[in-house]
């Protein structure tokens, strides 16, 4: 494997723009931090989806402040933003758009035309995702893979940047569906939001009791986004960094010969390629946010349990010893500790 993956640049330009990437980047957390309280490893998995230009699937309980994260960032990125809130009852082309027929006045004649929906937006808001029927649900697929929508066999491409940041609801079972396996696997994070502390919630009721209204100010352009997700690839991994990374998906892997006892015990399935790939690539946003020029074991750890959790199906065994998905990921961690640097 080639450590090097960087076109040719000169170090006086490419300096610039890794400086310029930091200043963002500290300052969309000052941004964040007016409105939002907390919540450090949330926020820095969100910033890493929105600089590898993946999705991120937020857990969390009422009452966290899963929109309002997500609302805050969109206002700190400049970006347009858009909600859906999703419902037994919501429709494909609700989201996505339909064709009308408009006919003009002069001439009476009538001609298709197509109402964008909100899914032409750079920041979309899925909210309360497991919500909503199969058949809606599975209209994001296209969306989240292929960064465009088909309606009545017209293709049409979304803007760009674009992030799909969907929230759900881990305690209210009845009446969700449960999204598919082939629609997690499309989310670069699924990131949990646990309780604040004692302190950090007092810091919520001052904020948030009072007549200021904390607002973030934008801080940076859909087009400077997208170039600091071509810098983000081009940061150089070792080849074994990048190894230990695809060692660790593989163990997640029953049929897989490197796979621990326990795990051919309580998984089913494990992980896709396609969590070695965003396992990497997350990698390499957080060096560069950590003021790193490349990515290090602890990034692929740090990340590890994030990426994988909602990729890892458990048996009934797990079950019943009342396992769960990080239980077995981070008995994996200690499981293939890091090589000496």
């Amino acid at each position: 494997m080639s450590t090097t993956v960087t076109p040719q640049l000169e170090p006086d330009a490419l300096r610039g723009r890794i400086g310029r990437f930091r200043e963002v980047q500290a300052e969309i957390v000052r941004q964040v931090r007016r409105v939002i309280v907390g919540q450090e490893e949330v926020l820095e998995q969100v910033m890493i989806a929105l600089f590898v230009g993946g999705h991120c699937l937020i857990t969390g309980l009422p009452g966290t402040a899963k929109t309002l994260l997500v609302r805050t960032m969109a206002q700190t990125l400049g970006l347009l933003f858009k909600r859906i809130q999703f419902t037994p009852d919501l429709m494909p082309s609700d989201m996505t758009g339909t064709d009308i027929i408009e006919e003009d006045p002069t001439t009476g004649h009538r001609t298709w035309t197509f109402v964008k929906g909100p899914i032409f937006a750079n920041v979309l808001l899925a909210d309360e995702i497991n919500r909503t029927p199969p058949k809606t649900q599975s209209a994001l697929l296209e969306a989240m893979q292929e960064m465009a929508c088909t309606v009545r066999g017209n293709n049409y491409k979304l803007p760009a940047p674009f992030f799909v940041l969907a929230t759900q609801n881990p305690i209210e079972l009845e009446g969700t569906y449960p999204l598919p396996e082939a629609q997690l696997d499309r989310f670069l994070f699924n990131t949990v939001l646990g309780y604040l502390s004692a302190n950090e919630e007092m810091q919520v009721v001052d904020l948030t009791t009072t007549t200021h209204v904390a607002q973030a100010d934008p801080v940076t352009t859909a087009e400077e986004i997208l170039d600091f997700q071509q810098l983000v690839r081009m940061v150089p991994i070792g080849e074994s960094v990048a190894r230990y990374a695809i060692d660790l998906v593989r163990a997640s892997r029953a049929s897989d010969e490197s796979a621990p006892d326990f795990v051919k015990k309580y998984v089913n399935y494990g992980a896709s390629v396609r969590a070695a790939q965003f396992l990497v690539l997350a990698a390499k946003a957080r060096a560069l946010m950590k003021g790193r020029y490349h990515v290090t074991y602890e990034d692929i750890r740090a990340l590890y349990i994030p990426v994988l959790r909602h990729r890892i199906l458990l048996n009934f065994h797990a079950e019943s010893d009342r396992l769960k998905q990080d239980d077995i990921l981070q008995r994996l961690l200690e499981y293939r500790a890091a090589p000496k640097e």
